[in-house]
């Protein structure tokens, strides 16, 4: 980036100071957002938590369109004992808002409103340090910050007559793997030529420009029950079996290659006199290309028998995060944050990240997309997850500036 590129002009100087004076009218509303729950599926608190985004939303011109996606697969469920059951809850919506009428490229941003907080647990409010620099909150940077900053750049790029040819996808899903949303982000990609979205940035400020990508993985093990004191040597125990298949499965990651499997939690036997003919493990796996996924995948499989043998393996699998990798379109998007960044007088190292989000879902639909453009804090999914206040204002104001330069074609320049 030149120097020039990277000074504001008149009007984005305008966005930036549209913003200074919302501090404290943002803390107030993120405490309230904060307070409300919205982790584990809580529908009531999604719904009124949805219903104060989108009222601002509108208010601005935003047009909005509810989606419902396909259910979760119930094998995801930890400690299910059957792969019938009907779903717990019904695919939770994703908002879709759309302002006609505005143009430039179109530009999707992917924000979810859900979190991974128990809703009547005992972290359940934002709590400001004694110097109000900094706050504690369930979701208040996982994405609660992120939320917000994103309205209220809108809002103020909608005061200057400058809102961009944008579409913003608010899911209620992300947190438990997008099944409901991911195919409505993949299709409303392919209408977008450019994805944000606004995980949290590191705690300095940094923008993660590549991605590991993520799946899930059940193993099941199926025996022949029996009693322990009567008729052991007719028993085949699930659980032997399950615990042969995580040994091997403890044998295949490769660390250093980026290829990581992890298990847990298990599920196996009801009771300690009984030969056990049901035994589950639940896994994780982690990959930093698509290639990887593929062995991954291919050693998962090998692991599984026919339904007839005894004991027998099944293995499940749901690689629904594909990689995120730093392309040349990636690397060019960031250095035009950066240099939003830096006219606004911010930071913006680059990084990279074993974490997952919906910007892998974007990417992978052909959009270059950069996805830590939320508020800076850290503790994510912990009853420590905090926020740097100040960073409310100054990444609304990079949001702004970020999308006033799309808007006029600085990617394609």
């Amino acid at each position: 980036m030149t120097q020039a590129s990277t000074q504001l002009t008149a009007g984005e100087a305008k966005l930036r100071d549209f913003l200074v004076p919302r501090h404290e009218a943002m803390v107030a509303d993120l405490a309230h957002h904060v307070s409300i729950p919205t982790g584990l599926g809580h529908d009531p608190g999604l719904d009124e938590y949805r219903g104060i985004v989108l009222d601002r939303l509108r208010a601005i011109g935003g047009v909005v369109e509810m989606r419902t996606g396909e259910a979760r697969p119930t094998w995801l469920d930890f400690g299910s004992q059957s792969d019938d059951a009907p779903a717990v809850r019904m695919p939770p919506p994703t908002a879709v808002v759309t302002f006609p009428g505005n143009e430039g490229p179109g530009i999707l941003i992917a924000c979810h409103l859900d979190t991974v907080f128990d809703p009547i647990g005992s972290f359940t409010a934002m709590t400001i340090s004694s110097d109000d620099k900094t706050a504690v909150g369930p979701g208040v940077v996982d994405m609660k910050g992120g939320v917000l900053i994103t309205v209220n750049a809108l809002e103020a790029l909608a005061e200057a007559g400058e809102l961009p040819n944008i579409t913003l996808a608010l899911t209620s899903d992300e947190e438990t793997g997008s099944y409901a949303s991911s195919q409505i982000l993949r299709d409303l990609s392919k209408e977008a030529e450019i994805g944000i979205a606004t995980e949290p940035a590191l705690p300095g400020g940094e923008l993660v420009v590549e991605r590991f990508g993520s799946g899930q993985f059940r193993v099941e093990t199926r025996g022949k029950s029996a009693h322990v004191g009567r008729a052991f040597v007719d028993g085949v125990s699930a659980v032997n079996k399950l615990a042969d298949v995580i040994t091997k499965i403890s044998a295949m990651p490769d660390a250093e290659r980026g290829r990581i499997l992890n298990i847990g939690p298990l599920l196996g036997g009801a009771a300690s006199n009984a030969v056990p003919d049901l035994a589950r493990a639940w896994g994780n796996v982690r990959f930093p290309t698509n290639e990887i996924a593929d062995e991954l995948l291919a050693m998962l499989r090998e692991l599984q028998t026919s339904p007839e043998s005894m004991p027998s393996v099944r293995v499940d699998c749901s690689f629904n995060r594909p990689a995120k990798p730093e392309t040349g379109a990636v690397t060019r998007f960031a250095q035009l944050a950066r240099g939003c960044a830096e006219s606004l007088g911010q930071q913006m190292p680059f990084a990279k990240t074993g974490g997952v989000c919906d910007g892998n879902i974007l990417q992978d639909e052909g959009l270059p997309t950069i996805d830590t453009l939320g508020v800076r804090g850290g503790g994510l999914h912990t009853s420590d997850e905090w926020i740097d206040l100040s960073s409310l204002v100054e990444r609304s104001q990079l949001m702004a500036v970020l999308l006033h330069r799309l808007k006029q074609g600085a990617l394609t320049q």
